[in-house]
C-alpha cells in the first residue's frame, strides 16, 4: 500500500521533458561519434549493448543504495522481452542498412498504426475518432518533413516488418510488465537492462560486422571517441528510464507520438548545428506534426473528461443505494 501511495519522484511533465532532452541529445552525440566526419564508430549494435551495461549498472547501484526496491519477474518472461527488444533493434539497423532512407522513415511511421491494432487485439483497447485523426495527422506531417527518396528491396521488406512488429510489440510488454506485476518503470528497467546488456554484447559485434565490414576490435579508441560513448551512455540511462516512465504512465500510442515531436526537433537542431537543409517541404511538415501534437492532447483530454462524467453516474447510484440499505435499517429499528 505504501508503494502505492508514494509519489513519483518525476511529474508526468517531467517525464516527457527527460525523454525529449535525452532522446534528441543521444542521436546528436551519436551523429557525432558514429559519423565519418566525427570519430567513425560504426557499430551501433555494440553501443546500444554498451548503454544497456551502464543502465544495468545504475539499476545496481539504485537497489544496493535503497533507492529502489527489486521484485520479482520470472526469468522466461525477461528472456522474451530481450529476444522481442534485440530484434527490434537488429531489425532497424538492417532495414537502414538495406532501404533507402525515405522508405526506412516510413517503417518507423507505420509503428504508431501498429501499435493501435496490436493494443486493440491484444488488450481491446479502442480509440475516439479524434485520436485517430490526430495521430494520422501527426504521421503524415513527420512524412512531410522526412520521407524523400523510398527504394525497397526483398530482405530490406522483411527486415522493416520485423522490426516495426517488434518495436510495437516492446512497448507494449512494458506497459503491460508494469501493470500485471505492480512495479516502478526505472525498477522494471533494471531487470530487463542486465539480459539485454549481455545478449547485445555478446552479438552485437558480429552484428556490426556484418552490417560494416569492420571489427571493433580494430577500432581505435582516441580520447574523443571514449569521451563521447561514456557521454552517449550517461544519456541513455536517462532515455531508456524517461521511456519506461512515460509508456508506463500514459500508453504506447502517446510514446510513438511524442517520438514523432522528436523528429521535429532533430531536425531544427540539425539545421542548427550541422547545416543541414531546411526547406518549404520541412517547415510544412513541422507545422503539421505540431498542430497534430496539439489536436492529440485536446483529443485525449476530451476522453479523459468523458470518462470521468460516465463513472459519476455510477457514484451516484452506489451511494444513493447504501443510503436506501441505511434508511432501511433503521426503519427496522423503529418498528422493533
Amino acid at each position: 500500500m505504501d508503494q502505492e501511495k508514494r509519489k513519483p519522484i518525476v511529474s508526468n511533465a517531467g517525464a516527457w521533458g527527460m525523454n525529449v532532452v535525452s532522446s534528441v541529445g543521444i542521436i546528436m552525440v551519436n551523429k557525432v561519434l558514429m559519423s565519418a566526419a566525427g570519430y567513425g564508430f560504426g557499430f551501433a549494435t555494440t553501443l546500444t549493448g554498451f548503454h544497456f551495461g551502464t543502465t544495468a549498472f545504475v539499476g545496481w547501484v539504485s537497489n544496493k543504495t535503497g533507492f529502489s526496491s527489486s521484485k520479482q519477474i520470472p526469468l522466461w518472461e525477461l528472456l522474451w522481452f530481450s529476444i522481442v527488444a534485440n530484434m527490434s533493434i537488429t531489425g532497424m539497423n538492417l532495414s537502414l542498412m538495406l532501404n533507402s532512407v525515405g522508405f526506412y522513415q516510413i517503417s518507423k511511421l507505420s509503428i504508431t498504426p501498429v501499435v493501435c491494432v496490436m493494443e486493440w487485439l491484444l488488450n481491446n483497447k479502442s480509440y475516439s475518432n479524434r485520436v485517430i485523426m490526430a495521430v494520422l495527422i501527426v504521421a503524415f506531417g513527420v512524412g512531410v518533413c522526412t520521407v524523400t527518396d523510398v527504394q525497397v528491396n526483398g530482405k530490406g521488406f522483411l527486415c522493416a516488418c520485423v522490426a516495426v512488429m517488434c518495436t510495437s510489440l516492446q512497448q507494449i510488454t512494458i506497459g503491460s510488465f508494469q501493470k500485471k506485476y505492480s512495479i516502478d518503470s526505472f525498477e522494471l528497467l533494471s531487470k530487463t537492462a542486465p539480459v539485454q546488456a549481455v545478449s547485445l554484447l555478446t552479438f552485437g559485434p558480429f552484428i556490426d560486422y556484418f552490417l560494416n565490414n569492420h571489427s571493433i576490435l580494430a577500432y581505435h579508441f582516441s580520447y574523443g571517441a571514449t569521451f563521447f560513448i561514456f557521454f552517449s551512455c550517461g544519456l541513455a540511462v536517462f532515455c531508456n528510464a524517461s521511456q519506461y516512465m512515460c509508456i508506463g504512465r500514459f500508453s504506447a500510442v502517446s510514446f510513438q507520438v511524442l517520438g514523432h515531436m522528436k523528429t521535429v526537433c532533430v531536425l531544427i537542431l540539425g539545421w542548427i548545428f550541422f547545416d543541414s537543409a531546411l526547406t518549404i517541404k520541412n517547415l510544412s511538415g513541422m507545422a503539421l506534426t505540431v498542430a497534430g501534437m496539439v489536436t492529440y492532447s485536446w483529443a485525449m483530454e476530451l476522453e479523459k473528461q468523458a470518462k470521468k462524467n460516465s463513472l459519476l453516474p455510477m457514484k451516484e447510484i452506489g451511494f444513493s443505494g447504501e443510503s436506501m440499505k441505511l434508511s432501511g435499517s433503521e426503519l427496522g429499528q423503529n418498528k422493533i
